[in-house]
């Protein structure tokens, strides 16, 4: 399905709420607006297969822009406007990108010379803000100009895609590009299936998405509900008095979260988290890191049965889910694979047994390439076929999944391997906790010693808060995986998915051995 067939007979139902102004982007200005777009792009050269990017906030018009190029068959690529100048303009080089969607003030961050390959600079915003136009761009309503919306456009469009950019927690961010299907444009890919399928997504539901619409799940499940006719509540930025706020408001029926989502909002006090009415939501879909077992509990007790877990990742190799009833029986999996089949395998290729862990790989799931980088893409898949992303985790007797960690954040200390996702875990759950990360620093003797980066909350950084974190471990983990140092920050190196940049972390402890 494609938005104009729910424009065709509900052309006044919302696609799309802005959480904080309340801005409105009915169906028909959402087909209208995209298709009148794909035009114009089409008639500046445009062809399916080129690539388009976008620096934006979250706001209407990156749907319109997204779905515009999606429908003209174009890879399109949101850029994490988070990141710092140079590191944007690499993404912008790299993908090659001959047109660019910019608001003036994220036009403003590029370095001169970003973008080489740049036809186009379609500034975004700028005439309803009151902003002066950045030199070199024209205006998004100027360039639409008197498009017709209504014009044939069958005999072109065809389903395009998105190319995410990891989050370069090893080094430069690479594009995921998976290959276009070439059908025509409302034949969604067969990954969207599953999400319609799994989780009821269908023109009632109100899907609320607190994350910046640069990554990859709130991009792609956005969209995915605007073919079904749902309706999309985006928040400006994540806030969790608000969350609650808008669930409340609009009677969410769907959320997709992140374990600090999760965290934050339990932080809140009583009176604050009572008070508002959650009694609509059907699916709290929570993803992109490991859940704590106590958080999902806290949140199962607060919410009841709604709270659902996916595993996937940007590349599409594999997708598995479990919903809180059976993962109330099986506390901590991620679910058993429904896309692909999970195999756990040692560094030497070698099948592990159950409950033993090691490197997530999948067969069977979808395929990808890393843009420009044919050896990353190589490390990625084996000689049968295989893929993966770098997980580590394990299968149970039964087949459920758990996740561990990633290979690259593994701490080796002394030969024996650790895994901070279960230090972080543990952490989290202290009352003085506000937020942490666990990583390997220098150790003469061990080579690597554990250390945790804390932000205190509600307690005195210090040595003394220090040996309560330490000694708060001891009583829950095994001794040799215990920090044996902490330090406190006021701020950790977080994307706002809740993804931690540990490479970032670790350059302030191994300055000479990062890339």
């Amino acid at each position: 399905m494609r938005p104009d067939d729910h424009a065709a007979h509900a052309p006044g139902r919302a696609a799309l709420v802005m959480g904080g102004s309340g801005e409105t982007l009915s169906y028909r200005a959402l087909a209208e607006g995209s298709r009148a777009l794909a035009a114009r792009m089409r008639a500046a050269g445009l062809r399916s297969g080129d690539h388009v990017a976008m620096l934006l906030e979250n706001r209407a018009e990156m749907l319109i822009a997204a779905w515009a190029a999606h429908r003209l068959g174009l890879h399109y690529t949101p850029i994490n406007w988070h990141l710092q100048s140079d590191e944007i303009g690499y993404i912008l080089d790299d993908c090659g990108a001959r047109l660019l969607f910019a608001s003036p003030a994220l036009a403003a961050r590029l370095a001169p010379g970003a973008g080489a390959a740049l036809e186009l600079r379609i500034a975004v915003g700028a005439c309803a803000a009151g902003a002066a136009l950045p030199s070199g761009y024209t205006d998004l309503d100027d360039f639409i100009g008197d498009a017709v919306a209504t014009a044939d456009t069958v005999s072109y469009e065809t389903e395009g895609g998105p190319m995410f950019y990891s989050s370069g927690t090893t080094g430069r961010p690479k594009g995921i590009k998976r290959a276009l299907s070439g059908t025509p444009f409302g034949q969604p890919p067969s990954w969207e299936a599953v999400i319609y399928d799994t989780f009821d997504i269908d023109p009632h539901t109100v899907y609320l998405c607190p994350a910046p619409l640069y990554h990859a799940a709130p991009l792609s499940w956005s969209m995915a509900v605007q073919r079904r006719g749902g309706t999309v509540i985006v928040m400006e930025s994540f806030d969790p008095q608000e969350a609650l706020r808008l669930i409340e408001q609009y009677r969410v029926t769907h959320a997709q979260l992140v374990p600090t989502h999760f965290v934050r909002m339990l932080k809140l006090p009583k009176s604050e988290r009572q008070r508002h009415d959650v009694s609509s939501l059907r699916y709290a879909i929570h993803a992109a890191a490991p859940c704590p077992v106590e958080v999902k509990e806290q949140m199962l007790a607060w919410w009841g049965p709604v709270i659902h877990e996916f595993y996937g990742c940007s590349e599409g190799i594999g997708f598995a889910r479990i919903g809180p009833q059976e993962w109330l029986t099986h506390k901590g999996s991620v679910g058993k694979p429904s896309l692909g089949k999970a195999l756990i395998l040692d560094e030497a290729g070698v099948r592990q047994a159950p409950g033993q862990p090691g490197q997530i790989w999948f067969e069977g799931g979808g395929d990808f390439a890393y843009h420009n980088d044919p050896a990353k893409t190589a490390g990625a898949h084996d000689a049968a076929g295989r893929t993966t992303v770098g997980d580590i985790g394990y299968l149970d007797e039964e087949g459920y999944l758990y996740l561990t960690d990633r290979a690259s954040h593994m701490i080796i200390s002394g030969g024996v391997n650790i895994y901070p996702q279960e230090i972080e875990n543990v952490l989290i759950q202290h009352r003085c906790v506000g937020d942490v990360a666990v990583i390997g620093v220098p150790d003469e003797e061990f080579g690597e010693q554990v250390k945790a980066v804390v932000i205190a909350d509600g307690g005195t950084a210090g040595p003394e808060l220090a040996d309560e974190l330490i000694a708060w471990c001891r009583e829950r983990l095994a001794g040799f995986k215990c920090p044996r140092s902490v330090d406190f920050v006021d701020e950790l190196p977080r994307l706002p998915t809740g993804k931690l940049l540990k490479r970032q972390l670790r350059q302030r402890y191994w300055p000479a051995a990062q890339p």
